[in-house]
């Protein structure tokens, strides 16, 4: 691929770590790709960019890509931008794709879902947004898992005032993903969440790993320490997104970017060792978390 030369995509033997979906046989790359705000663009201009990330993204080994119904254009962009290649191409774009109902209601829930079929074309992961209206949507996210329309189902939140809520639907419901937001100076998510969903092998996404770009503002003329280079992280949102896969709960991250470089960055936290306890925590002592 003349995008994998001139952007310099690693070779296969730096191809992404993989971590297997609890209960199942499938395995994962550690690192994915968040949609909002990012993929909520529809221009000419923007629309090349998009996908050139997804053509960059799907050469460096990624496949889980997260979008929503609240995330604006995100889930017609993705559909679109992936439907441009045809299926049977060797450089068909085949992702794992997670996205969510996020609504009232039975028959508003099952529009939406459609809506949703209609735009990505398939989906993979079904997940209920900040588990609105969990209780009526979950027979129908059952029901297309039961006949193969999707393959897994989930819930997520944002917010660790969610903690309490996901933990009762992890015990409760048989739910396959659970994602949430986690990262280097907001680990509340280790006490309880995390080490729940291990127990209960169900597998995890991690959104908000930089904790909305504000983790960036502190760091952005400061050079990244020696020794974290010699741990192999090569730079801040390696450090953060390192950090966050260590934990050994976490299936995949899904950072949010819509600028081809950012992606590469990302991708390379995927590769080479992971910190260590100690150097998790010398991490953590960096970011003040």
């Amino acid at each position: 691929m003349q995008l994998s030369r001139l952007f310099g995509i690693p070779r296969p033997d730096q191809e992404l770590r993989r971590r297997p979906i609890p209960g199942y046989g499938e395995t994962l790359p550690v690192v994915g790709l968040g949609t909002w705000q990012a993929f909520d663009h529809d221009d000419p201009e923007s629309l090349v960019r998009l996908r050139t990330v997804l053509e960059l993204f799907h050469a460096a080994g990624g496949r889980v890509i997260d979008s929503s119904p609240m995330y604006g254009l995100a889930e017609e962009v993705v559909g679109r931008l992936r439907g441009d290649v045809d299926p049977e191409s060797p450089n068909a774009l085949d992702f794992f794709t997670a996205t969510k109902v996020w609504t009232r209601g039975d028959s508003a829930g099952r529009r939406q879902i459609q809506n949703s079929f209609s735009l990505l074309k398939e989906i993979d992961l079904l997940q209920v947004h900040n588990m609105l209206d969990l209780k009526t949507h979950w027979p129908y996210l059952q029901e297309l898992k039961a006949t193969g329309k999707i393959r897994y189902t989930g819930i997520t939140h944002y917010t660790e005032t969610a903690y309490d809520e996901l933990m009762e639907a992890i015990r409760n419901y048989d739910v396959d993903f659970v994602q949430f937001n986690y990262n280097v100076v907001a680990r509340e998510a280790e006490k309880e969440l995390l080490p729940l969903c291990l127990e209960k092998q169900v597998a995890v996404l991690i959104n908000r790993p930089f904790a909305g770009g504000s983790l960036f503002e502190r760091f952005r003329d400061e050079s990244l320490p020696a020794w974290m280079r010699k741990a192999g992280i090569l730079s801040w949102s390696n450090a953060m997104l390192k950090f966050v896969l260590s934990h050994p709960a976490v299936t995949c991250v899904i950072p949010g970017t819509g600028k081809p470089e950012h992606l590469l960055d990302n991708m390379n936290a995927g590769r080479g060792e992971l910190p260590d306890e100690e150097t998790r925590e010398r991490i953590a002592e960096v970011f003040g978390g």
